[in-house]
């Protein structure tokens, strides 16, 4: 017999409270509170389960400045057990990336930048002779269980006066490689309406709830049609909540516009965990919370949603017969100050908070 546990009492988003067994890693059963088998009971009451939150755009090599962190840091002892780092490397180093990976708790895939220097420098896409492509398909090819899609940053102070021309070149790359883009957005030029146009159904909006001036709202808080349209076509929007690329006004004017909630991602990298304003993904969640969405739409963003972009809607599931990949979470009640990428502040009633993953056949707390 090998290692047995039961996680008694667990409250599921739905209100459901369950007992989960688990042997070897693998979930055996799934029961009301006090029917599971196991000698080694633990009682979590007052915590809520989900399966492993995906965070689908974080930086996770520790070594790149200012945009590195370790990858557990910002991994499994966030209560997230799947990420996906977001362009950190190009083909120059993701090898590196891949070999550091199999160190961490946290399983970790990998968006391509298409710049084969990636974040080396923060200009990356500044010069076309950077994006080579012999390189990047040489990457893909070698890794193709770990890279998920590739990412292009398509900004002022990324791009210089490269303009468009990087973006098209990550278009024929993503048809070649038969991986999706993410797209950072950000200051013009080159302006939104052009970005959005070259996007493709399975291509990632990361940063859409920017308060920048070239964002995806009218001035009047309608979005561009463009927005619409590349929703309507297939286009997954993704919060990318990072340093500078979160605004509660936006954030407000996409909620009331009805834009779907896809997936909610941090950006998080060494500076904002450590002096906000993301801190964690605990924090990026409970802002949603305060927008009004409801926890189960607010989990649902970080679980199945991101797991079904990823190809392995598995990852977003609980169920007897896979394997245990769970996160433990609390609503604790109090006031908690919360802070967006402008210095606008709401204030929660109620938060998040991460108590521990089941991983790798093990829990994992603090």
């Amino acid at each position: 017999m090998g290692t047995e546990n039961v996680l008694r009492n667990l409250q599921l988003v739905d209100g459901r409270i369950v007992d989960i067994a688990i042997q070897d890693g693998m979930i055996t059963a799934i029961t009301p509170p006090g029917q599971a088998e196991g000698e080694n009971g633990l009682d979590c009451s007052g915590l809520y389960v989900s399966s492993g939150w995906i965070d689908l755009h974080v930086h996770a090599v520790p070594e790149l400045d200012p945009y590195g962190d370790e990858i557990d840091e910002i991994g499994v002892k966030q209560g997230v057990t799947t990420l996906v780092d977001a362009g950190s490397c190009g083909a120059d180093r993701i090898g590196d990336l891949y070999i550091s990976r199999l160190k961490a708790d946290t399983q970790v895939f990998a968006l391509l930048n298409i710049s084969r220097i990636g974040l080396e420098r923060t200009d990356e896409l500044s010069q076309l002779e950077w994006i080579d492509r012999a390189k990047a398909l040489e990457a893909a090819a070698a890794y193709p269980d770990f890279i998920v899609g590739l990412k292009a940053r398509i900004s002022q102070s990324v791009v210089k006066d490269s303009g468009i021309e990087p973006l098209k070149l990550a278009r024929t790359l993503s048809e070649e490689t038969k991986l999706p883009l993410m797209v950072h957005i950000g200051s013009a030029p080159p302006v939104i309406t052009e970005v959005l146009k070259i996007l493709q159904p399975g291509d990632v909006i990361t940063h859409y709830l920017n308060g920048k001036s070239n964002n995806l709202f009218h001035a009047d808080g309608t979005p561009l049609q463009g927005l619409l349209d590349a929703a309507a076509r297939g286009v997954h929007l993704d919060v990318g909540h990072g340093t500078a690329s979160f605004s509660f006004r936006i954030a407000e004017q996409a909620k009331a516009a009805g834009i779907a909630l896809n997936t909610i991602s941090t950006d998080i990298y060494r500076g904002n965990r450590l002096n906000g304003p993301v801190y964690s993904m605990s924090n990026v969640l409970t802002k949603f919370l305060v927008l009004g969405y409801s926890l189960e739409e607010v989990i649902r963003a970080v679980t199945s949603s991101a797991a079904e972009w990823l190809g392995k809607p598995e990852l977003g599931q609980i169920r007897v017969g896979q394997e245990a990949n769970l996160t433990l979470f609390a609503l604790e009640t109090g006031e908690k100050q919360l802070e967006d990428s402008e210095g606008d502040v709401r204030v929660a009633q109620h938060y998040i908070e991460a108590k521990g993953v089941f991983v790798n056949g093990s829990l994992i707390t603090g």
